[in-house]
């Protein structure tokens, strides 16, 4: 038997909550609703989808997407919001919010939004996976040795990397395999890959506002 979508609804709103989780229901979504980001984490959902209205800085999309990335079970987001700005949808989605709905929701917006993200949920999260364990290898590096990544992804030679940095290219080279060992990597390919799936989050976009 197939299980039903989960939709985690967090809305200050008591009359918007309890209409999205009958719209919900009306689709045959199983939902939980929230009153904030801080009641959502107590219960430490697992699966499903987040809708998360994002008119409260406090308890909007950006507190919700990093309270989940937090978690070891990450969960698509959907932004929702009665009068949607332009800049915030972009930075929601840049941030990692997988679609933005306008309040009050319409109900085909809402099923075709949480079908594509039940199809494309599972890439999703791999790249995120990849994401969050390429940014803290890169994190552990020194303020030099990121700085001979950033080049070296820039396809910069030992020698140019040497003259960017006004260093020696031995000293590039000493600081270019104490990288290269902190990210694990084999080859300068490698260790390009990691910065670039580190960034992944910055160059994805995957939907706008409906």
């Amino acid at each position: 038997m197939k299980q039903r979508t989960i939709l985690h609804i967090v809305d200050g709103s008591t009359s918007s909550r309890a209409e999205q989780a009958r719209m919900g229901h009306e689709l045959g979504y199983h939902c939980e609703i929230y009153a904030d980001v801080g009641e959502l984490m107590s219960f430490l959902p697992r699966k499903g989808v987040v809708l998360a209205r994002d008119d409260n800085p406090a308890n909007g999309v950006a507190q919700v997407l990093r309270a989940v990335t937090l978690t070891e079970h990450w969960m698509p987001v959907i932004g929702t919001s009665a009068d949607p700005d332009p800049c915030e949808v972009v930075g929601a989605i840049k941030a990692g919010a997988m679609h933005y709905l306008r309040l009050p929701l319409e109900k085909e917006r809402l099923r075709d939004a949480v079908d594509q993200i039940s199809s494309e949920a599972h890439a999703y999260a791999d790249a995120r996976r990849k994401m969050i364990e390429a940014r803290n290898r890169i994190a552990s590096l020194s303020p030099r040795e990121r700085e001979v990544l950033d080049w070296l992804s820039e396809g910069r030679s030992n020698k140019m990397i040497a003259l960017e940095l006004n260093i020696s290219p031995r000293t590039v080279e000493i600081h270019r395999a104490n990288m290269m060992s902190k990210l694990g990597a084999q080859h300068a390919a490698e260790a390009v890959r990691l910065r670039l799936e580190a960034d992944l989050e910055k160059n994805t976009v995957m939907a706008g506002v409906a």
